[in-house]
């Protein structure tokens, strides 16, 4: 059961593809479910903050099976797009449904696309960094790979990393801030690596310009081949995503800064992140909201990511605080608080 409990993910995508077939607001289910009844469920079911024992960690992490839950989502959520893209030419545009539609994709774009690109793209395989980047441009969202490997685990928790939300700031201009600014540092970390390597900035090595070419044809075939609607609705679903994960990284850091002594800062400590542990958050994100924990060692697979005690907790999972971020007033209140206590 420890092992079968992750397959909880794929109960995503069938209530995605429940929702293709209602119409009007019923098509609205996948919002419903992610913010709905799991919020709800998270605030009656307690937190579990155990830790698996390290002989068996140690067991674990070789275990295939969990690799593989993640291998399988890349066909799962490429369905999806294809099925979407059919599906969202035949609904009248700009309706209820079709709006509807549009949300549903666009939570499996955050989560199977973006969150779990993320987690394959931390993998030191290339052809597992690969399909890392076929999630993230399922969501137009490749530069996050360059970024926040070699952008965001070195400058978390300061005033350079624009993945990391200041004290006061509100998720709405966060959006644009960490969204934008991490599309610029990409580049700039690309061009260093490559000025390292002694190659041409705009060249075939250069992952940036690469991206750019796949975002470009990937949205070239939608619109030549399910037309207009569809291609305006997988912007929608798209943005969607990425806005779902910036919420994510608005939550993770927010107000939480290192400490900088002799023109260097203090290391990555667990003081750092924003945790919770509860469980079907945790379920639905592969322990993403253990974060404390991945930041400490970038590489260590999500079934034994630890829970720290040190660590600043939310008070619920990961869904219920975004819904509270998207209240600036009552964000601040809650979380200022926590920060000043902390």
């Amino acid at each position: 059961m420890k092992r079968l409990k992750y397959v909880l993910v794929y109960t995503l995508p069938i209530i995605v593809m429940i929702s293709f077939q209602l119409k009007g607001y019923a098509t609205f289910l996948t919002v419903a479910v992610f913010f709905g009844l799991v919020p709800i469920l998270e605030l009656i079911i307690p937190p579990d903050p155990s830790n698996i024992d390290r002989t068996e960690g140690l067991k674990e992490r070789k275990k295939k099976f969990y690799v593989w839950i993640l291998y399988l989502l890349v066909p799962v959520q490429c369905g999806l797009l294809l099925y979407f893209f059919k599906n969202i030419a035949e609904t009248p545009f700009l309706s209820t449904a079709y709006f509807g539609k549009i949300c549903s994709m666009g939570i499996a774009c955050g989560v199977l696309g973006l969150n779990v690109g993320h987690e394959l793209g931390h993998k030191n395989h290339r052809f597992v960094q690969f399909l890392g980047e076929i999630l993230l441009l399922s969501s137009l969202n490749t530069h996050f790979l360059p970024y926040h490997n070699a952008g965001h685990h070195h400058l978390v928790a300061t005033k350079e990393d624009p993945a990391t939300a200041r004290k006061n700031e509100s998720v709405y201009a966060f959006w644009f801030r960490s969204h934008f600014k991490s599309y610029v540092m990409a580049w700039q970390l690309e061009f260093k690596r490559l000025k390292r390597l002694q190659q041409k900035n705009i060249c075939l090595g250069n992952r940036m310009f690469c991206y750019t070419l796949w975002n470009i044809v990937l949205l070239s075939v939608i619109y030549f081949f399910f037309g207009k609607t569809a291609f305006l609705g997988f912007l929608g679903a798209a943005l969607f995503g990425i806005l779902l994960l910036e919420t994510v990284n608005y939550i993770e850091h927010y107000g939480l800064l290192r400490k900088k002594e002799n023109n260097r800062y203090e290391r990555v400590n667990p003081g750092h992140s924003w945790n919770s542990d509860h469980p079907i958050g945790r379920l639905f994100l592969f322990n993403l909201s253990r974060h404390s924990d991945h930041h400490k060692n970038a590489s260590k697979t999500y079934q034994v990511l630890n829970s720290h005690p040190e660590s600043p907790q939310m008070p619920t999972g990961y869904p219920g605080m975004m819904l509270l971020s998207l209240v600036p007033p009552l964000w601040f209140r809650y979380m200022n608080k926590r920060l000043t206590d902390g």
